[in-house]
């Protein structure tokens, strides 16, 4: 699966690295983004790339409960083009979410250690996501994504059992272009990432607390302080875009 992820980067480098022609977001670095929070998110709406804020837990347009979201993080790519909840945004609403590093969990005998995996060049990539506009009764819209995920490569298989899916830069025209109507062109892009690029280190299980968002979160383990109070959590304004 993928439950937490960082994005460094600025909004100029986003642009420049997915040749957005459409930018109306401040990007702050996040070192810890976490499922119900705010993340960016690269559309094709009229052929024109732009950045959009979306909250991270898709919520189908149909639904008539929004917290359902909190449930759909992740798709599986094995099953996206048929399941009730991602069918429509497979066909109709495909994104890129940018991101420089994701968090994955392994199992120790003294319990779980986060881990920080990311390109060994340290730029930026982009997971293949969803996205849907899913309006409350008054009419006010909430755009929400998920992340795909698929089998392991071999790195990810020794710490779990999913990775998400992160496409390799000349399939991301093809998964933006919701003209491309025939699923099984569109469902080849979704596979395990190769591992020569990644590499995955230990870091403070500081991360395990989502209110926790600094610099120190992306640094080997043992250089943080893993004594530090988490700090409140803010609290998630939807953006109108």
């Amino acid at each position: 699966m993928c439950g937490r992820f960082t994005l460094r980067h600025s909004a100029d480098q986003l642009a420049a690295r997915f040749d957005v022609q459409e930018n109306a977001l401040d990007v702050e670095p996040r070192y810890n983004i976490a499922p119900s929070q705010p993340v960016v998110a690269v559309t094709q709406p009229d052929g024109a790339r732009r950045l959009e804020a979306m909250k991270w837990g898709l919520v189908p347009f149909w639904a008539k409960d929004p917290a359902v979201g909190n449930r759909m993080i992740n798709a599986k790519a094995e099953t996206v083009a048929e399941k009730p909840a991602f069918k429509h945004a497979f066909q109709r609403r495909r994104c890129l979410i940018p991101a420089d590093g994701f968090y994955e969990w392994k199992k120790l005998p003294d319990g779980k250690q986060p881990l920080l995996i990311h390109r060994k060049a340290d730029d930026l990539f982009a997971f293949a996501g969803l996205w849907e506009e899913w309006k409350d009764p008054d009419g006010t819209p909430l755009r929400t994504c998920t992340i795909l995920t698929v089998a392991p490569n071999r790195l990810l298989s020794t710490i779990h059992d999913r990775m998400p899916v992160i496409l390799a830069p000349e399939d991301e025209a093809l998964w933006l272009d919701t003209s491309v109507k025939d699923p099984n062109r569109v469902l080849e892009v979704l596979r395990p990432y190769p591992d020569e690029p990644l590499e995955a280190y230990a870091v403070s299980r500081r991360v395990n607390a989502p209110t926790f968002d600094d610099p120190s979160l992306v640094e080997p383990e043992g250089d943080t302080d893993e004594d530090a109070e988490p700090p409140a959590r803010a609290q998630y304004t939807p953006n109108p875009l």
